[in-house]
C-alpha cells in the first residue's frame, strides 16, 4: 500500500523528468439504457422526475488511464470486451502517445493485468530480447507470480505496480469512475451503444478541458485499524 501511495506522490516529479504515472482500470458492463418515457423536467416545487422503465441496448467496457500528476484522462479505450488482448492493446495505445518516455501503470491484480500478452508487449517496448520462457512451463511466463514480478521490475522503463488484494480503492481512477457515473451514466438515456460511447468520450474531452486536476491524496499507506 505504501509503495502505491509513494508512487502516486512521486507523479509530479516523474512528469517533470519526462515520465508518466497513470492509474489504469476497466469499468465493465456500462449499460446503454434508453428510458421508455421522457424525463419530466423541473417545475416550481417539483424535482426532475424520471420513469423507471427502460430498454437495454447492450453494454460497453471503458478502459481508462487517470494521469495522476495532471488529473486528465488519457488514451481511453471503449469496446465490447475486456480480454487479455484488449488490455494489452490499450496499454500499447497509451504508450504510443509518448513512446520514448518512462511509464508507471498502477493496476489491480486482475489476471489480464499479468498476462503473457502484456509481458511480451512490455519486453518489446523495453528492448528486452532475453528468452521469456513458456507459459505454464518455465521462465518469466511460467506463472502469474513470475509474470507479475517481471512487470513490476523497477529497472524497466515501462512497469506495472499492483494494488494489494482487496485494495483497489488505492487506484485513483476508481474515483474518476464515480464522477463518470454521477455526471453521465446515472440519469442518462442512451438509444444505442454508439451513443453511449460518444457521450462518454465527449465527457472525457469536457472533463480534461474544464475539470481536470490532481486528486488531493492524503493517505500515506499506514496500517489501518479496523
Amino acid at each position: 500500500m505504501r509503495a502505491v501511495c509513494d508512487t502516486s506522490a512521486e507523479a509530479a516529479a516523474r512528469l517533470a523528468s519526462g515520465g508518466h504515472t497513470v492509474s489504469t482500470d476497466e469499468k465493465t458492463g456500462i449499460q446503454a439504457l434508453e428510458r421508455v418515457h421522457p424525463t419530466l423536467p423541473l417545475r416550481p416545487g417539483r424535482i426532475e422526475r424520471q420513469e423507471f422503465e427502460y430498454t437495454r441496448h447492450g453494454t460497453r467496457c471503458l478502459i481508462a488511464n487517470f494521469a495522476v500528476a495532471t488529473g486528465q484522462l488519457i488514451a481511453p479505450t471503449i469496446g465490447p470486451t475486456r480480454t487479455e488482448e484488449d488490455f494489452a492493446a490499450h496499454i500499447a495505445q497509451t504508450i504510443a502517445t509518448d513512446p520514448d518516455a518512462a511509464w508507471v501503470f498502477v493496476v489491480d491484480q486482475l489476471n489480464t493485468h499479468q498476462s503473457e500478452t502484456l509481458v511480451r508487449l512490455a519486453a518489446a517496448a523495453c528492448g528486452i530480447t532475453a528468452d521469456l520462457g513458456r507459459k505454464g512451463v518455465a521462465g518469466i511466463l511460467e506463472s502469474m507470480a513470475s509474470r507479475k514480478a517481471f512487470l513490476e521490475s523497477p529497472g524497466h522503463r515501462i512497469r506495472f505496480l499492483s494494488t494489494p488484494t482487496h485494495s483497489s480503492w488505492l487506484n485513483q481512477v476508481e474515483i474518476w469512475f464515480g464522477i463518470l457515473v454521477r455526471r453521465v451514466l446515472k440519469r442518462g438515456s442512451f438509444p444505442s451503444v454508439a451513443v453511449l460511447q460518444q457521450r462518454i468520450l465527449a465527457f472525457i474531452e469536457y472533463f480534461n478541458a474544464t475539470l481536470a486536476k490532481p486528486f488531493k491524496w492524503t493517505y500515506k499507506g499506514r496500517p489501518l485499524t479496523v
